[in-house]
């Protein structure tokens, strides 16, 4: 019997409690297509045992007799066995060293490698995702740690209300709390120090305007990168409203040559042809949302250097930096490392570079925790297990004893296929660069 579905419990980070199918995508299965579904133990899963128990599903330590294992995270090396499917976010596309011994053993061992990161439509976009999540949990942990920030310095905020996300046992809390704070906002305004408050979003995909989700829930006008600049030059703010805004590409880089109109597919295509050009919009910051893809062929958004610059020339405006996209050492030159959910947010020092972990010392708080989507684990695996289901029958009645070219999977499901038999695909053999 080959359709044996295991599902794995989450051991990257403490605080991961998401999963790829939730109880009740388990009893379609079960029933709808004779699946057996094996569900690993797990104490903190946010589906209880009991929950899949009910829904027909086994539970057990030893995943062995899977044909499939669905995931979230990285699997550790000794978890793998011979000619097995594993579905997960492997973080290898870009040939991350760190995973790389991961993809190393997979191969030696025959395995099957299917990345949600990967599964994409005829036009390249991605169909199964916790972007929605990072970005609503990004936000609410960003207002919270203004909050603190600013009751460290001696200001009450409307924000005190605001809790870290994953305190919060449903999404509903936590908007109502950010409601109330527009409440107080509409009603009282902000306090001296804080106003007027600016919240810049980079990006405008799913984590974006998850994120702006959230900050919709205040008293709010939105105005563009080009009428900010404006504002900041005439002092014209209001005291009982938070202003938005959002930055595209064209608004982060121009061309290097000044002869040359920003064109989006030759950015893509030729990103090292292109300089920063963000910092003039920064000085009107109190938040900073980053929301968008980024690797190191593009400029970055925030350097080291130009915090130091402002720093130099006095305190300025920008509080809070809710780093969503999170890469070390990366388009915020600053977020040296992703932080964890018990321990989420540290303060830079421009002057001294040194980070600090927690609410105080001198600097910008940034806020990087690398897996927001678990602070709201049952809303984000509800929503990931919805957009996953219709793909998974396809994955279990494959036959992956067959070559590459002739298994039959739904097309966005083979795009996404980086190993086969333990073998790069065709679309995934420039790993083998990375990997040696």
């Amino acid at each position: 019997m080959k359709n044996i579905i295991g599902i794995r419990h989450e051991d990257k980070y403490a605080m991961e409690r998401r999963v790829a199918l939730i109880p009740g995508h388990a009893k379609g299965l079960i029933e709808n297509h004779g699946a057996e579904i094996l569900v690993q133990h797990s104490v903190k899963r946010v589906f209880t045992e009991h929950e899949y128990l009910e829904a027909g599903a086994e539970m057990m330590e030893d995943l062995g007799k899977a044909n499939v294992v669905f995931g979230v995270k990285e699997m550790p090396e000794s978890f793998f066995q011979q000619g097995k499917t594993y579905v997960f976010f492997s973080h290898v596309i870009k040939g991350q060293s760190y995973n790389m011994p991961m993809l190393k053993k997979m191969m030696e061992m025959g395995c099957n490698l299917i990345d949600y990161e990967k599964v994409t439509d005829d036009m390249g976009r991605r169909l199964i995702f916790f972007g929605r999540f990072a970005g609503l949990a990004g936000m609410i942990n960003s207002l919270w740690s203004l909050g603190q920030r600013y009751k460290v310095k001696g200001v009450e905020t409307p924000f005190l209300g605001i809790r870290q996300s994953h305190t919060y046992n449903f999404l509903e809390e936590a908007k109502m709390d950010v409601m109330k704070a527009g409440m107080e906002i509409a009603a009282n305004g902000l306090p001296e120090g804080l106003s007027p408050m600016v919240i810049g979003f980079t990006g405008y995909g799913q984590v974006s305007n998850g994120a702006q989700e959230i900050a919709n829930l205040l008293p709010s006008i939105e105005v563009t990168p080009e009428e900010l600049l404006k504002m900041q030059s005439n002092g014209n703010f209001p005291n009982n409203v938070v202003v938005k805004v959002v930055f595209k590409e064209w608004h982060l880089s121009q061309p290097n040559d000044p002869d040359m109109s920003f064109d989006l597919q030759h950015y893509y295509a030729h990103p090292e042809e292109y300089h920063n050009i963000f910092e003039q919009y920064v000085p009107s910051l109190t938040i900073l949302m980053n929301c968008m893809y980024w690797d190191e062929s593009y400029p970055r958004i925030i350097t080291k250097d130009f915090l130091e610059k402002i720093y130099t020339n006095g305190i300025p405006k920008l509080t809070v930096i809710g780093d969503v996209t999170c890469d070390p050492d990366g388009s915020i030159e600053c977020t040296h490392m992703g932080t964890h959910i018990e321990d989420p947010v540290f303060v830079y020092d421009p002057i001294k570079r040194e980070h600090t972990m927690g609410f105080e010392g001198e600097g910008i708080l940034d806020m990087a925790v690398d897996i927001l989507p678990s602070e709201l684990p049952r809303e984000a695996s509800i929503a990931f297990s919805q957009a996953l289901i219709p793909y998974v029958p396809g994955i279990i009645e494959a036959d992956f004893e067959s070559s590459f070219e002739s298994i039959q999977l739904p097309p966005p499901i083979k795009r996404a296929m980086i190993l086969h038999k333990g073998t790069l695909t065709p679309e995934y053999e420039y790993i083998h660069e990375y990997i040696k």
